[in-house]
């Protein structure tokens, strides 16, 4: 008699168990693919322009004294907005401008801010002009201020 010294099969746990091995692995790109399409989706509907951008006029060189004749001067300073030579509220100033733009529909506004003024005080005077219907609106260095170099 011989015996048999071959190994015994693999058994049915064994099998299921490499099996359940194998499924295990997942791929990536469905998720990859849904990635995208989010990520295209939300370019195509996402709006980069700013509704609420202020138009202002650049300065063109050579033009000198001819761009500032005829146009009002609103100096924005630390303690307040002068308008005429004297302080104004924003709602005073809006209502002034608005007067002044039914004699004058080309009207034209030099915003001029103080040294230390911050951006958002600016921004302001140049949103409540916006109110008022000046689509004329240029920025002015103040003379007091010192170029860079």
């Amino acid at each position: 008699m011989t015996t048999s010294t071959a190994s015994p099969p693999h058994s049915f746990s064994d099998r299921q168990r490499s099996s359940s091995r194998r499924r295990t692995l997942v791929s990536l790109t469905p998720l990859i693919d849904v990635v995208f399409i989010l990520l295209l989706f939300f370019m195509l509907a996402s709006s980069f322009t700013d509704l609420r951008a202020i138009a202002l006029d650049a300065p063109v060189s050579g033009t000198g004294n001819a761009s500032i004749e005829g146009a009002l001067l609103v100096d924005v300073r630390l303690d307040g907005v002068r308008f005429a030579g004297r302080y104004i509220g924003l709602n005073d100033l809006v209502d002034t401008i608005r007067n002044r733009r039914a004699d004058n529909p080309g009207l034209r506004v030099l915003v001029r801010p103080a040294t230390r003024v911050s951006l958002q005080d600016t921004v302001r005077v140049l949103d409540a002009l916006t109110v008022a219907g000046i689509d004329r609106i240029a920025l002015m260095e103040n003379p007091g201020k010192g170029r860079p170099r």
